[in-house]
């Protein structure tokens, strides 16, 4: 899929109804031309919104959208300089109705992913619950703050197979006990449709199917459809 994009006017803001507010042409990002939030540079010497640029990619493309040079590198360098000089300049045109910009996150890393897994993997062999729990949470917030860190989750390649293996492996030992981190793994493989046939496997143990079966008695909606739907998935 090619994601097009075509020229628009660029956004001003209007904060009196009297004088009209430019925004400075090297702050809009050439894909949206609206103003960045999170500035980056390609390879190509290129800054775009993180978000804008993200899905240019995601789409298939291998090319700076502007030069339509060939990239020689998909990394996404953060332009702090210049997300600083306009954040400066929403401080400065405050009375246009111009809202300053919050600092973004800093993306979750493949590594820092893979560090959490390890950990999930090794309190499951130790079934330690507030260690998993720990490690689920961190998991869980660094996908609800972006869809960038959830990608980033789901594409790593022990990511289903773990959270899978805790959720059999806790469920085996006491639901009532572990209530909380099954939940919680409940929650976050749900991102990692379609499962993998190890993940499948976990899932599809008799004491994960026991344990499924009474979240879909639970008076917690969320927690039943996230049951249902992984039951879904398993009959796909």
């Amino acid at each position: 899929m090619v994601f097009s994009w075509r020229k628009k006017k660029p956004r001003s803001f209007n904060g009196d109804k009297k004088k009209e507010l430019e925004i400075p042409r090297h702050f809009l990002c050439p894909i949206t031309l609206a103003l960045m939030k999170d500035p980056v540079t390609l390879s190509s010497g290129i800054t775009y919104d993180r978000e804008s640029i993200e899905k240019w990619l995601d789409d298939g493309n291998f090319t700076c959208p502007v030069s339509n040079q060939v990239l020689t590198s998909f990394d996404q360098i953060p332009n702090h300089s210049l997300r600083k000089v306009i954040q400066d300049w929403c401080v400065e045109n405050r009375s246009y109705g111009v809202e300053r910009i919050p600092t973004p996150r800093i993306p979750v890393s493949f590594a820092e992913v893979s560090e959490v897994l390890f950990s999930i993997m090794d309190s499951t062999r130790r079934l330690d619950r507030c260690a998993c729990l720990d490690s689920l949470h961190k998991l869980k917030k660094w996908g609800l703050e972006s869809e960038r860190n959830k990608r980033c989750i789901v594409a790593n390649a022990a990511a289903a197979g773990a959270i899978a293996a805790a959720f059999d492996a806790f469920a085996g030992e006491s639901v009532d006990k572990n209530i909380n981190v099954l939940e919680e793994i409940l929650f976050v493989i749900n991102w990692m449709f379609p499962l993998t046939e190890q993940a499948q496997r976990y899932i599809g143990s008799q004491a994960s199917l026991h344990c499924i079966a009474l979240f879909l008695k639970s008076e917690d909606l969320s927690l039943k459809q996230n049951a249902i739907t992984v039951l879904a998935e398993l009959s796909s």
